[in-house]
């Protein structure tokens, strides 16, 4: 059991820790004087003392959960809190299992890269890119290379172009210090 004391915030006379900020304020938890009550079935009862609310609450045997803290006075609402965490973590579990994270696939060309060398890492990026996936191209520069980027440009151009269509260049060729680097989406269907 860790001390929360470090850090203290003021809400409408009541001291709040960093611990408590985190969590939901339900119940006795709830440390404002005067809060604004919302019944259970969505209706404004005023505002009333943090004590009389209480025991409203405990009377339709049902929670009193500080939904809106920062205004003023504090919102409160006559809830199920056991249901109302259970209804959070179900949407927050749907709405990550709907969320879709695109993946991005690191390929590395040289300036000076071999015509089978580029075939097959062309192909390469053409999968990744038909699997969806974002493709990110790098091609580093080693000493006297520095002097011959067009050369470089050239072979990024032809790669690009290679996979046009299959995708469209989200981010162009561009050189920051020794490393050229742009990106490819695949088009949408």
């Amino acid at each position: 059991m860790g001390l929360y004391i470090a850090h203290f915030l003021f809400y409408g006379g009541a001291i709040i820790t960093r611990k408590q900020q985190n969590d939901d304020f339900v119940n006795e938890g709830i440390r404002f004087k005067e809060v604004m009550v919302i019944g259970p079935h969505g209706e404004q009862m005023g505002v009333m003392l943090r004590k009389e609310a209480l025991q409203k609450a405990y009377d339709e045997d049902l929670d009193l959960l500080c939904v809106a803290p920062n205004a003023n006075p504090p919102v409160c609402k006559m809830v199920d809190y056991g249901k109302y965490k259970f209804e959070a973590q179900k949407k927050a579990k749907e709405a990550k299992k709907n969320q879709q994270v695109t993946e991005v696939k690191p390929l590395r060309l040289s300036p000076v890269i071999d015509t089978h060398d580029f075939e097959t890492k062309a192909n390469q990026a053409l999968k990744w890119l038909q699997g969806g996936m974002k493709v990110k191209i790098d091609m580093r520069f080693r000493g006297r290379m520095m002097t011959r980027q067009e050369v470089g440009l050239k072979v990024m151009n032809e790669f690009i172009e290679k996979l046009s269509e299959v995708s469209t260049v989200d981010k162009l060729p561009k050189l920051e210090g020794n490393i050229m680097s742009c990106v490819l989406t695949p088009k949408k269907k």
